[in-house]
């Protein structure tokens, strides 16, 4: 298990839309684009073989993309290459982190200071729900899977534990940036399982937004 002390100040990072990771969760990636293959190349190279996911965000009159200042650093747990000289990764959730700021050189990547304080949550233990009423959530999800015409393995959902169950859900349902973002944030799994509920609930209204309802 990576501690604290073990945290680079500055790592690389991966501005990609919509693409959550969470802490001890699993997310894989396909690298294929040059500046990110030279990126991977030096990540490989670092003891921590980490890399920062993050979501960009948008700054009006800012030259290319801003990023939102919480992310998540994976480590590369995972590594695949295919005969085109593309990568398949993955990436295991160690923490989140703040952005303090971008750092200028010669990369054709990017790469930030960053602080990992208030997240020492993330290092420890799996976590546990205690409020969590799975019962009532799952019906709730049921509905939410029914509109959306989706499929999915409810044996498995049921006996999933509390911080896999929640986690999965916020990473792969079709929520938007904003919403993955919040997901993110949320300072413990209740809250987050709270958030997920509310976006729930929000889609099987209609909501305001095509993103949640297709």
């Amino acid at each position: 298990m990576i501690k604290a002390a073990d945290l680079p100040n500055t790592i690389a990072v991966f501005p990609l839309p919509g693409a959550l990771l969470l802490p001890r969760s699993r997310l894989p990636l396909h690298i294929f684009e040059p500046r990110y293959l030279a990126m991977l190349d030096d990540v490989l190279k670092t003891p921590e073989r980490m890399i920062g996911m993050v979501q960009p965000n948008e700054v009006p009159g800012r030259e290319g993309p801003g990023l939102q200042v919480i992310g998540c650093a994976g480590r590369i747990t995972q590594f695949t290459e295919t005969e085109d000289n593309r990568y398949l990764i993955t990436l295991t959730g160690v923490s989140r982190y703040r952005i303090l700021a971008e750092v200028d050189g010669f990369t054709p990547y990017r790469r930030c200071n960053v602080d990992w304080t208030g997240f020492d949550r993330d290092l420890g233990q799996t976590e546990h729900d205690e409020a969590f009423a799975r019962p009532a959530f799952l019906a709730l999800l049921q509905r939410y899977f029914e509109q959306l015409q989706l499929q999915t393995d409810w044996e498995t959902l049921k006996d999933a534990d509390d911080e896999l169950l929640i986690n999965s859900l916020s990473m792969l349902l079709d929520f938007g940036a904003e919403d993955k973002q919040a997901l993110l944030e949320a300072p413990s799994l209740s809250t987050r399982r709270e958030t997920l509920v509310t976006l729930l609930e929000f889609a099987l209204r209609g909501g305001g937004s095509e993103d949640l309802i297709q």
